[in-house]
C-alpha cells in the first residue's frame, strides 16, 4: 500500500546549530494539532486514519522529529521539559498560536512537558500509552526503565555512533523491511499483531521507519537517557486538560502506569482500551482527535 507524502516537510532552526524536522498533514489553514511520535519513531508516525480525519475536518496535523531522527540534529535534552522550548520555536516559525498536542508512548512525557510550559497556548493534550516518571516524588516502578537507567550512562556518549550504525544497517536490510515488520507483529501481543496486519498501519510504519532512519536513528537512545532523569516539572502541575488512552494488555508500558498518571493530573480522564496493547491508541486516532477538538470548543 502506497502512503501519500506529507503536504509539507522541512526543518526549523531551534538554536545552537540545531534543527528539528516536521511533516504537515491535513489543512494548512485549520486548527493545529502537534502529533509527537513514539520511541522509536519519526515525524511520519501519524496514522493514515488521522491524516484523513484531519483533511476532512480542517485540522493542521503536524508531526515533529525529536533530536537524532529524520531531519533533526542529534541532541540530548537536559530534561524532558527542555523539549518545550524547541516546540515553542517550531510553533512560532510555522505561525502556530493555539494548539493541541497528541503524544504516543515516548512522546507522552514531551506532550505533558509542553502542556505545562506552554499552558497559555496548549488547549488540550492526549497521551496514548505514555511513559511515566521513574525518578522523583511522582515516580512509579518500571522494569523497562530500570534497564534504561542501567544503560543510560553508556548511551550518553555512544548513542549517536550506535544510531549511525543502525541507520546503515537499516539501509542494508531495506529490501526486507516489510518481512521484518511482519516478524515483529508475530512476536507482539495479539492486539498489536492485528493492528500491524492492517495494510494502512503497516505502510505507515514502514514509511516512517525508512524515511526517519535514512540519516540517523539516535533519538530512541536520547529518549532513554532523558526519561531516566527528573523531568524538570511535576505532572501534578499540568493544568491543561489531558485525556489518556491505554490498552489493558500493554506489554511495554503497563496500564497501571497510565492510571498512576491520570491520578496525578488535575484535569484528566482515562480511556480504557479493552484487549488492546501498546499500539492500541493509534487505532483510536479519530476518537482522539475528536476529543481534543471538543475540548478546544469548550475552552
Amino acid at each position: 500500500m502506497d502512503v501519500e507524502r506529507p503536504k509539507l516537510e522541512g526543518t526549523v532552526a531551534v538554536g545552537e546549530g540545531r534543527r528539528l524536522g516536521f511533516a504537515e498533514f491535513g489543512s494548512a489553514q485549520g486548527r493545529t494539532v502537534f502529533w509527537l511520535h513514539g520511541t522509536p519513531g519519526a515525524r511520519r508516525q501519524v496514522p493514515i486514519e488521522a491524516r484523513a480525519f484531519a483533511e476532512r475536518n480542517h485540522i493542521r496535523l503536524i508531526g515533529v522529529d525529536r533530536p537524532g531522527i529524520g531531519s533533526s540534529t542529534p541532541h540530548i535534552y537536559e530534561n524532558v521539559l527542555a523539549f518545550s522550548d524547541d516546540l515553542r520555536i517550531v510553533a512560532d516559525t510555522l505561525g502556530v498560536d493555539r494548539m493541541a498536542i497528541v503524544g504516543l508512548s515516548g512522546g507522552g512525557p514531551y506532550t505533558l512537558a509542553a502542556a505545562y510550559a506552554l499552558r497559555e497556548r496548549v488547549v488540550a493534550a492526549a497521551v496514548l500509552g505514555g511513559v511515566a516518571p521513574v525518578v522523583g516524588p511522582e515516580a512509579i516502578d518500571s522494569n523497562l526503565m530500570k534497564l534504561g537507567a542501567f544503560v543510560a550512562p553508556a548511551l550518553q556518549t555512544a548513542g549517536v555512533p550506535i544510531g549511525v550504525a543502525m541507520s546503515a544497517a537499516i539501509r542494508v536490510v531495506r529490501p526486507f523491511a516489510s518481512p521484518i515488520i511482519d516478524l515483529y507483529g508475530r512476536l507482539s501481543p495479539e492486539a498489536d499483531r492485528r493492528l500491524l496486519a492492517r495494510p494502512e498501519f503497516k505502510a505507515m510504519f514502514l514509511d516512517d521507519l525508512l524515511n526517519g532512519s535514512r540519516r540517523q536513528i539516535s533519538a530512541p537512545f536520547s529518549d532513554i537517557v532523558v526519561f531516566t532523569r527528573d523531568w524538570g516539572f511535576r505532572v501534578s502541575d499540568v493544568k491543561v486538560p489531558v485525556r489518556w488512552w491505554h490498552g489493558d494488555t500493554d506489554h511495554i508500558i503497563p496500564i497501571e502506569h497510565g492510571l498512576h498518571m491520570v491520578d496525578l493530573l488535575p484535569d484528566a480522564r482515562f480511556h480504557h482500551l479493552p484487549g488492546e496493547s501498546h499500539l492500541g491508541g493509534l487505532g483510536a486516532s479519530e476518537e482522539i482527535l475528536t476529543t481534543v477538538l471538543e475540548l478546544w470548543d469548550q475552552e
